[in-house]
């Protein structure tokens, strides 16, 4: 395959999110795009390596418009992208402990079901029959939506970037941006491990090296990235996931969060997947799995749910959140220098907003009207101290 010296849009970072771009630029009619992948595949980064799900029930009521408009696109995705993918909407189901989340989550559910979503409250009875097997001790309420569930990166991700190959774009895998060309306080140029690339726009969707790649064109990104940890448990018996003929775990893949420990879990094919954040995690790219974690999180998923004590850890392995300040993206310019756009800093939920993400930087690359009021998720906001963040980060 020729090398292309020139193109009218380059994308940095072949994750879930670059893919979405190049996706909605040909849609928008600008076909000459290249996609860079430093990875020898598409989806090897941050997309790789996480828990999958997608959920409607945030606290911002723009991340639950990119919700929306993103799970409906999910939903019909092999019709309107042309490849299958596996989404499983079993829902979310957030437990809740403290008086003051109690607070928080009826007023998010006033919110969310204003804009449409289909969001009921629970007593701990409840949410223990939508999920057998937890411990509802402590629980003093709980959410649950239907349409929330869990889906599959990798086919996403594939599926956008097949579905551009197919109208024009050009994707290139196996390729390092080095550096970022500028004059005259615009962008000229991208460096590459494969040689120079002309064009007057960039867009940044590096993930969790977005900072590194905005350092490259002297814009400051204030995004970290953070490990989390992701552990696969196999069933305790012969019996599964049961003992005498008793649910001992969901299942379905219903996706339960202890919004208070941030512990997490879902099925995942004959395991169970579970998480939980680590407070004392420092920022960093280390991507090594830490068994110490471990450690603090089996006692917290003991409790919620008693069968985790007895389960063997098949495998694990450990993934970059790319945090900001107030755990709410970028998206479109960045800084003073013209043709510099960045979607990023997600901070944990990126993979399911990357349909409406990818529309809407595409769109203002375009120079089209997004169809969304973006200052929430615009740099400037980190200037002006507004941060209205959101608070379901789990």
């Amino acid at each position: 395959m020729s090398w292309r010296s020139t193109a009218d849009v380059v994308i940095v970072g072949g994750g879930c999110m670059g893919a979405s771009v190049a996706y909605h630029l040909t849609k928008q009619g600008i076909t000459d795009v290249i996609l860079l992948e430093r990875e020898e595949a598409l989806g090897t980064g941050a997309t790789g390596r996480n828990a999958g799900g997608v959920r409607h029930q945030f606290s911002h009521e723009s991340n639950v418009r990119l919700s929306l408009e993103s799970i409906a696109v999910l939903e019909r995705f092999e019709e309107e992208v042309g490849h299958p993918i596996d989404l499983f909407q079993d829902g979310y189901l957030f437990l809740l402990s403290s008086p003051a989340n109690v607070a928080k989550f009826r007023g998010n559910m006033e919110m969310q079901r204003r804009l449409g979503v289909d969001v009921h409250w629970l007593t701990p009875d409840e949410a223990q029959e939508r999920a057998p097997g937890i411990d509802p001790e402590g629980v003093l309420g709980a959410t649950f939506c239907g349409r929330d569930g869990i889906c599959d990166p990798s086919g996403v991700t594939l599926g956008f970037a097949g579905a551009a190959r197919r109208a024009g774009a050009r994707i290139r895998e196996g390729v390092a941006v080095t550096g970022v060309r500028t004059s005259s306080g615009r962008v000229t140029a991208v460096e590459t491990s494969h040689g120079p690339i002309e064009t007057p726009l960039v867009v940044n969707a590096a993930g969790p090296w977005a900072a590194d790649v905005g350092r490259m064109a002297g814009v400051a990104l204030p995004i970290e990235p953070l490990r989390r940890h992701i552990f696969v448990a196999e069933p305790p018996s012969a019996d599964g996931w049961r003992q005498d003929g008793v649910p001992t775990a969901p299942d379905s893949r219903v996706m339960v969060i202890d919004f208070e420990t941030t512990f997490y879990f879902h099925r995942e094919g004959a395991g169970l997947l579970f998480g939980m954040g680590d407070p004392d995690e420092p920022y960093g790219y280390d991507q090594e799995v830490d068994w110490d974690v471990l450690e603090k999180v089996a006692p917290v998923a003991a409790r919620r749910l008693p069968v985790l004590a007895d389960a063997p850890i098949a495998h694990a392995w450990a993934g970059l959140y790319e945090m900001t300040p107030d755990a709410m993206p970028i998206l479109g310019p960045a800084g003073e220098l013209d043709g510099f756009h960045v979607i990023g800093g997600f901070s944990g939920h990126g993979f399911q907003h990357a349909p409406a993400a990818g529309r809407v930087v595409a769109a203002l690359v375009a120079g089209a009207d997004p169809g969304m009021d973006l200052s929430p998720f615009a740099y400037a906001r980190f200037g002006s101290g507004a941060l209205a963040g959101e608070g379901n980060v789990v």
